[in-house]
């Protein structure tokens, strides 16, 4: 768990609600969930979910699903199934337009938003708020320029995003980025003006977690939640042949040792986090289910 100096030793912990009264003003806990692969990924955020809740309490649970559906994209279906699992906003990424029936639905929800710098002409929204116990979380979706396909820069759309927003207690950041150099550069653009950039894509946790100076949570990729025993997600055999070969393989979503990984955010004042610690879990043990 990475800290703010000021809290260095102790982790933050939700003010008790006593006879009804509300948490103090900016006083939340966030629990973002990386990228969900495939049916086995859904399955495992469904069943860890619970397990999340009687742990760390979270106010606001925020999930990337551009990768739920068969490892591309995600369908209406599965976005109401996980906005009825208590997730309060999703956010996508390069894959946000595979699935083409999703179109009307990211118009329609405001829940389910996709990176904020495409083409203001393409379906969907970049940012959206929700609310819980007059805590108001703002969360805001951008996708990298180098290797990805944005139609316009992160560093200059994230400033309309922001406007957009209006008076808000949080924001999170989704940065959907292949470069690591992009995401290091957003959280730096951003400290002390929002609540936690963190980094979704690459499907690997990395190990700079940390609070930086200005108090904006940040890490560089939260990881993927599905199956670690695959490559990013993909059977490990189809990856191999396709680097070895360098043909063209069909890829399918691996089935092996599915996991969650996430971070929780903590804070006790409005846009600043007092900690931010990985969450790494693996799937609950149970009888096997249609995973797919």
């Amino acid at each position: 768990m990475a800290e703010a100096e000021a809290g260095a030793g102790q982790r933050a912990a939700a003010a008790p609600i006593a006879n009804g009264e509300r948490p103090a003003r900016g006083r939340a806990r966030i629990l973002f969930v990386g990228d969900v692969v495939g049916g086995l990924g859904r399955r495992t955020l469904l069943d860890c979910l619970p397990l999340l809740r009687e742990r760390y309490a979270p106010t606001f649970v925020v999930v990337n699903g551009e990768n739920a559906a068969g490892g591309l994209g995600i369908t209406p279906k599965i976005a109401d199934q996980m906005l009825a699992a208590g997730v309060d906003a999703i956010t996508l990424g390069n894959h946000a337009y595979h699935r083409r029936d999703i179109y009307p639905y990211l118009a329609s929800h405001e829940r389910i938003v996709r990176p904020a710098n495409f083409l203001r002409s393409q379906p969907g929204r970049g940012s959206c708020v929700v609310e819980h116990d007059g805590t108001r979380l703002g969360v805001i979706n951008l996708s990298g320029n180098l290797y990805l396909r944005a139609g316009r820069s992160a560093f200059t759309e994230i400033e309309v995003a922001l406007a957009e927003l209006g008076e808000v207690e949080h924001v999170l950041v989704d940065m959907h980025a292949e470069a690591t150099s992009e995401k290091v550069a957003m959280g730096w653009h951003l400290d002390g003006r929002v609540t936690a950039v963190v980094g979704t894509h690459t499907h690997v946790p990395t190990a700079d977690a940390r609070v930086l100076p200005g108090g904006t949570a940040y890490i560089t990729d939260v990881g993927m939640t599905g199956p670690r025993g695959g490559v990013i997600g993909v059977k490990r055999e189809q990856a191999i042949e396709a680097l070895l070969t360098q043909m063209p393989v069909r890829f399918e979503t691996s089935e092996e040792d599915p996991w969650l990984m996430g971070v929780l955010i903590s804070c006790s004042r409005p846009l600043r986090a007092d900690a931010i610690e990985q969450v790494l879990m693996p799937r609950p043990a149970q009888e096997a289910t249609a995973d797919r």
